[in-house]
């Protein structure tokens, strides 16, 4: 076997034990006979259908985003091309970590000619405004809600250094891991690209990728599409809250804090943060006083609806691709 196919192998096989092995761990003790009842009679299943609506729009939007970003660059795709494009990409990062920003580039420039390198340089400039935004929410989030968790920690008799002492060695365990592997995929990446950017030209492409955001000629419809799309994966996941009893009192607040801490968990390179995501939101929703066992159905439950629409939207879109390529 080449040293290439090694790694890829590598790529593939560590994210799917990383997150298998942390799902193991949650679910070892798991009564799957009762969450099979709450699974078929408990679950108001058109709320989790309707949420599924706002993953898709989220997705449209970043298609949205990504094409008037390629504009300035003289690159001028479809829209349904950077649609499919995106749908794909979330697909192919369910088999490969973050594989998704190279697929959605190899789309473009097969079906439409768009530089490769070019598309490449708004990736990259689309995930530094996703990670300001995220950020800053997340700051706003914490500040709004640190007199809730003083008075949390103040009613139970709880304070900080008593909440980390709760965690089991297994816990801790699971953070350090989790904390190596994205290291280690965060070095693999770059390594990656500098490979990719070989050549001069290449690395001039995608340096005036990173830079189109200075020619965009309407730059408050850019920043509405950032926008929404945050809005809209809040949405996919806070209208699952009400498909579950156990769950839906828990209010807004709740919702907000654990969507915030699930999605920085997903930097973890595991397919569609399975196993990380679990294990975070999983641990708020108890933090605020869910029952262990309702919280981790609920993950379960909800991650397992939600990811089983990525595959979907790239099955679509690589049949409207072929079906436009056959004409």
């Amino acid at each position: 076997m080449s040293n290439a196919s090694i790694k890829k192998t590598i790529n593939i096989v560590i994210p799917f034990l990383l997150g298998g092995g942390i799902l193991y761990w949650m679910y070892r003790d798991f009564d799957f006979s009762a969450f099979r009842q709450t699974f078929v009679n408990d679950v108001k299943w058109g709320w989790l259908l309707f949420s599924l609506v706002f993953g898709i729009a989220a997705q449209i939007f970043r298609a949205l985003r990504w094409k008037q970003s390629l504009e300035p660059l003289g690159e001028n795709p479809r829209l349904s091309d950077c649609i499919h494009g995106v749908f794909i990409s979330y697909a192919s990062s369910l088999i490969i970590p973050r594989s998704g920003e190279f697929t959605r580039c190899a789309i473009l420039s097969k079906y439409d000619g768009t530089s490769f390198s070019k598309a490449f340089g708004t990736v990259v400039t689309e995930r530094i405004i996703d990670s300001a935004l995220l950020l800053l929410f997340a700051l706003c989030v914490m500040l709004s809600q640190l007199k809730v968790f003083l008075r949390f920690f103040d009613a139970t008799g709880t304070d900080i250094v008593g909440f980390l002492n709760s965690f089991t060695t297994t816990g801790y365990i699971v953070t350090i891991l989790c904390l190596i592997v994205t290291l280690l995929f965060l070095w693999y990446s770059l390594r990656k690209v500098r490979i990719l950017s070989g050549l001069w030209q290449t690395l001039e492409n995608v340096k005036e990728g990173i830079m189109s955001l200075r020619g965009v000629r309407n730059k408050p419809l850019l920043a509405f599409y950032s926008v929404m799309i945050w809005v809209c994966y809040f949405l996919h996941y806070a209208f699952t809250f009400p498909a579950f009893a156990f769950i839906s009192s828990m209010g807004l607040t709740v919702a907000v804090v654990s969507f915030i801490v699930g999605s920085i968990s997903v930097i973890v390179p595991t397919p569609n943060g399975a196993g990380p995501w679990h294990f975070a939101v999983k641990t708020i929703l108890v933090l605020y006083g869910a029952a262990a066992t309702d919280a981790v159905a609920f993950v379960l439950i909800v991650h397992t609806v939600q990811t089983a629409l990525i595959p979907l939207l790239g099955i679509y879109s690589l049949a409207m691709l072929g079906i436009r390529r056959s004409r």
